[in-house]
C-alpha cells in the first residue's frame, strides 16, 4: 500500500514571549527537517491584521523557503487573489518558479483572510466577490499561459514553467469552480469541518478534465498536535483553544504558552467556544491521530493531507510532525 502524502502548512505563529522576526526563523528551520522527514510540500498562507500570525506575505517567505530546501513542493496555501492585482500575482509566481523549478505550487482562494475592513483597505471588493473572483482567475490564468486579456501586457519573465494550480476553498462553491475547470482541490477541513465530506464528494463527482489535470486531485488541510501521549498532546493543544477562542472575541495576540493556557480561567461564553471550536482540531498520540485522519481520508477519498498546527514551543512542533511522519512511515527524504 503506497503511503499516504502528508504536506505543511504553515501560518507562521508568533508564540507569546517572542517576536515576529523569531516565528519567521521557526519556520525557515521547520521547513528542512519536515522535508528530510519526508513531507510531500510546504505551505505559507495569507493572513492580515492578524496579531498572533506573521504570515501576511507568503510570496516572500515561499522564496526563502524555496532557498533552505531541496527537493519538497514549495507555494501558497494560499493567495487570496481579490487581495491583489492578477499581473502581480502572476510575476510573483514567474519569479518563484524561476527560482526554484517544477517545484512552485499556486493555491488560490477568493476570501480576504481578514477582517472586512482590513478587506476594504486592501481594495477588495465586498460586492460581486463571486464573479469577480472567477474574472481575475481567468486573467491570472491567461498571464500564466501566455494568453493575457491584452496582447500588449505580459507576466515577465519569459521562459519559465506553471506553478501547480490549487483552488482552495471550504465550501462547495470552492469545490464546484474546482471540479468544472479541471483544477486541483484542497478543502479547508481545520475552518469547517462539517462541510468537508459534501465539498469533496461533490468535486470528485463533477471534476472535468482540463489542461491543468486529466483526473481529480483532492487535498485536506487539518489543524492536527501531536505528542507521544493523549495527555501530552491536550497539553500542547490548550495553548491552541485559547488562541482560537481570544481570536473570536475580538481579543488577538500571540500564542499563549502552554502555561498561560492552563492557568487561564475561562468564562462560561468562552468555554462554548473552546468546545466548539474542538471541532476543527485534531489531538492525540500517533496512534490515535493515525486512526482519526485515516478515518477522514476515507470519508473524504483526498490524496493528501496537510497539517498546520499551533503549538507555543517550536521544539514541541517539530516533534509533533516528527510523530506523524512516524506514524504514517513516510519515506525519509
Amino acid at each position: 500500500m503506497t503511503a499516504l502524502p502528508l504536506s505543511v502548512l504553515d501560518l507562521c505563529p508568533i508564540p507569546a514571549g517572542h517576536s515576529p522576526g523569531e516565528a519567521l526563523a521557526n519556520s525557515l528551520d521547520l521547513a528542512p527537517r519536515v522535508e528530510a522527514m519526508g513531507y510531500e510540500r510546504y505551505w505559507l498562507a495569507e493572513h492580515h491584521n492578524t496579531p498572533m500570525l506573521a504570515s501576511a506575505a507568503p510570496e516572500l517567505m515561499i522564496a526563502r523557503v524555496g532557498a533552505v530546501t531541496q527537493k519538497m513542493r514549495v507555494g501558497a496555501g494560499g493567495i487570496m487573489l481579490p487581495n491583489h492585482a492578477s499581473l502581480k500575482v502572476a510575476e510573483t509566481f514567474r519569479v518563484l518558479e524561476a527560482m526554484a523549478p517544477g517545484r512552485i505550487d499556486l493555491g488560490l482562494g477568493r476570501a480576504p483572510g481578514t477582517d472586512p475592513l482590513t478587506a476594504s483597505v486592501l481594495r477588495r471588493s465586498t460586492v460581486g466577490h463571486e464573479e469577480d473572483f472567477v474574472r481575475q482567475l481567468a486573467q491570472l490564468l491567461g498571464y500564466l499561459s501566455d494568453q493575457p486579456p491584452d496582447v500588449r501586457v505580459a507576466a515577465m519573465p519569459f521562459g519559465v514553467g506553471m506553478p501547480e494550480i490549487w483552488i482552495l476553498g471550504s465550501t462547495l462553491y470552492g469545490a464546484h469552480l474546482a471540479a468544472v475547470n479541471g483544477f486541483h482541490f484542497a478543502f479547508a477541513h481545520h475552518i469547517q469541518p462539517e462541510a468537508a465530506v459534501q465539498a469533496l464528494q461533490h468535486y470528485r463527482r463533477e471534476f472535468e478534465p482540463s489542461q491543468f489535470s486529466e483526473v481529480p486531485r483532492a487535498m485536506i488541510a487539518i489543524h492536527a498536535i501531536c505528542a507521544e501521549t493523549d495527555e501530552a498532546a491536550e497539553r500542547l493543544a490548550s495553548s491552541a483553544d485559547l488562541a482560537l477562542v481570544n481570536f473570536l472575541r475580538g481579543r488577538p495576540g500571540p500564542i499563549p504558552s502552554v502555561e498561560q493556557a492552563t492557568a487561564h480561567v475561562y468564562t462560561p461564553e468562552d468555554e462554548m467556544i473552546r468546545r466548539s471550536t474542538r471541532a476543527r482540531l485534531l489531538v492525540g498520540s500517533p496512534s490515535k491521530l493515525r486512526t482519526e485522519i485515516e478515518a477522514l481520508v476515507q470519508a473524504t477519498s483526498v490524496d493528501e493531507v496537510m497539517i498546520h498546527g499551533i503549538i507555543h514551543d517550536h521544539a514541541a512542533r517539530v516533534q509533533s510532525y516528527a510523530l506523524l511522519a512516524q506514524a504514517f512511515e513516510l519515506t525519509p527524504g
